[in-house]
């Protein structure tokens, strides 16, 4: 999803992510170490006993069967982290600059182990190992650190109240927090979600996602070696229909967190509203546009658009899909962006110099293929790739349409896939309304050398993250999430923590001595 803050350019980017010496990373096909259901500090088999199969997507092949969990599991899960919650226990006790000091060791931990799990989040995820290594991993230690460093510096105010008064507040964790992580990020994901709410004192049950669950379960061992007390971190593979239904509707889960799709946002927030009112915040789907006017630095906005949505090969919740280019340099912006697609390197994610891997699984596959078959029926021209890869695993060649409208459905709906629509347009007043005219509002695209015109787009359009000159730049400092229906709350930055703490008011009356 996304290039941490340092990466300003992409030719810097793939400067950092060719760093690693290895031309080519042993798959750790026979030391995948974890599979089991992680609850209260222990490797557990699900309840029912069954298990599901990982996929490697670049061959197709089965990695690993992992147990599956449902409602028992979840159950169990969910009693561990009350537990863990109580009064008194070690958790709750414990001071707040000690859960820094674990949050900071399980960063250590996960730079020692660095290779290994950059290894097996590229077999199991498929996207490059140098990009595993580079970002997924190191964006991984640095919000770990990040959040470690705010676990003592959560704190309430004291407030000037009419009368003889003294108010304070205090942030207090909410509890029980049940979190389900989507596939496209797995590392990333996770740390987005556990490590505010870990550093704020609650507890957490989170279901990860079935496609890729192996380095999530490695990260639970790390959580245990790291000295977090049994109970506090619970983790779970399995289904969304099953376990992560349990984890909705479950009337001992204080508050939800969840990044996916916007159809599966909606069951949970129902979920919740029909259960005990849990709180939720949400980060969901996104049809992004990318605006570039006539004044850009081309080159630079060819390159900073063919990356918006062609990194981690389309699989994107803020992938820049819509690209927007002022109508007198659009056949010079379109011949350079399909010059610059076909010599995208695409294949084994363990080579060094690989920058697109395949496709999540079957499913997503047959789905973006499925939309460039729409795409060209709706009168779009496909002008570069459009089909699949090789022969074996879920690869897709990096497609470019030209002459798209945005009634097409390429242009309305999240195809989360390497499909990039160029549409043309006139003026500054009519590309705004049509970037606005989506239902969804999670991230934006400028490209002008104007500053007064960048500020007016900055200011216009309906979208979480704007940015200009540069895209997909995630800092752990910096707020993240969306407006409409692209999800409510935000993650990362100070604003991050709001979803794991509730404010208590504390008013004490002053006794009033005789004069």
């Amino acid at each position: 999803m996304f290039r941490i803050q340092a990466y300003q350019h992409i030719s810097t980017f793939r400067h950092m992510v060719a760093s690693y010496s290895v031309t080519k990373v042993q798959k750790p096909l026979k030391d995948v170490r974890y599979t089991k259901l992680f609850i209260n500090n222990e490797w557990h088999n699900a309840v029912s006993g069954r298990t599901f199969p990982t996929v490697d997507p670049s061959t197709g092949e089965i990695i690993a069967h992992v147990a599956e969990a449902e409602k028992d599991d979840v159950d169990l899960a969910v009693q561990a982290a009350k537990q863990a919650f109580r009064l008194g226990s070690p958790w709750r006790a414990m001071d707040a600059s000690h859960r820094g000091q674990l949050l900071n060791r399980l960063a250590d931990l996960i730079e020692r182990d660095r290779v290994y799990l950059a290894s097996l989040e590229s077999l199991d995820n498929g996207k490059p190992f140098s990009v595993s290594y580079n970002l997924d991993v190191g964006e991984t230690i640095k919000i770990y650190r990040y959040f470690g460093g705010f676990a003592d510096k959560c704190h309430g105010k004291t407030i000037p109240m009419d009368g003889s008064y003294f108010c304070y507040t205090r942030l207090e964790p909410v509890g029980v927090c049940g979190q389900i992580i989507p596939w496209n990020f797995p590392l990333i994901m996770q740390c987005w979600k556990l490590a505010p709410a870990l550093a704020t004192g609650n507890t957490v049950v989170m279901k990860v996602a079935e496609q890729t669950p192996l380095s999530a379960l490695y990260i639970a061992s790390l959580v245990k070696e790291a000295g977090f007390p049994p109970g506090v971190v619970n983790i779970l593979t399995g289904y969304g229909a099953t376990a992560g239904a349990a984890i909705a509707r479950h009337m001992d889960v204080d508050k939800v967190a969840f990044t996916g799709s916007t159809n599966v946002g909606r069951l949970i927030q129902k979920a919740a509203g029909e259960s005990n009112l849990k709180r939720v915040t949400l980060e969901l789907g996104g049809k992004s546009p990318c605006i570039v006017l006539a004044d850009a630095n081309l080159e630079h906005a060819v390159e900073q658009c063919h990356e918006a949505v062609f990194f981690n090969m389309g699989q994107c919740c803020a992938a820049g899909s819509r690209t927007y280019v002022e109508e007198s340099i659009y056949d010079e912006f379109l011949e350079k962006a399909v010059e610059k697609a076909k010599a995208r390197k695409i294949g084994n994610p363990f080579e060094s110099d690989t920058e697109h891997g395949p496709q999540i699984n079957n499913v997503q596959f047959n789905k973006i293929l499925d939309y460039i078959k729409i795409g060209k029926k709706e009168g779009a021209k496909l002008v570069s790739g459009g089909d699949r890869y090789g022969d074996q695993g879920f690869f897709i060649k990096p497609t470019v349409f030209a002459d798209v409208h945005d009634n097409m459905r390429i242009a309305r709906e999240e195809i989360f896939g390497p499909v990039q629509s160029i549409i043309k347009f006139k003026k500054i007043d009519e590309v705004i309304e049509r970037a606005n005219g989506t239902r969804y509002g999670l991230a934006a695209g400028i490209f002008t050398k104007d500053l007064d015109r960048a500020m007016h787009l900055t200011q216009s359009l309906q979208a979480g993250t704007v940015w200009v000159n540069t895209y997909n730049i995630v800092a752990s400092q910096t707020p993240f999430g969306g407006y409409k229906e692209s999800g409510n709350g935000r993650e990362l930055g100070e604003d991050g923590l709001k979803a794991y703490t509730e404010v208590k008011s504390v008013i004490v009356k002053m006794s009033q001595k005789n004069s």
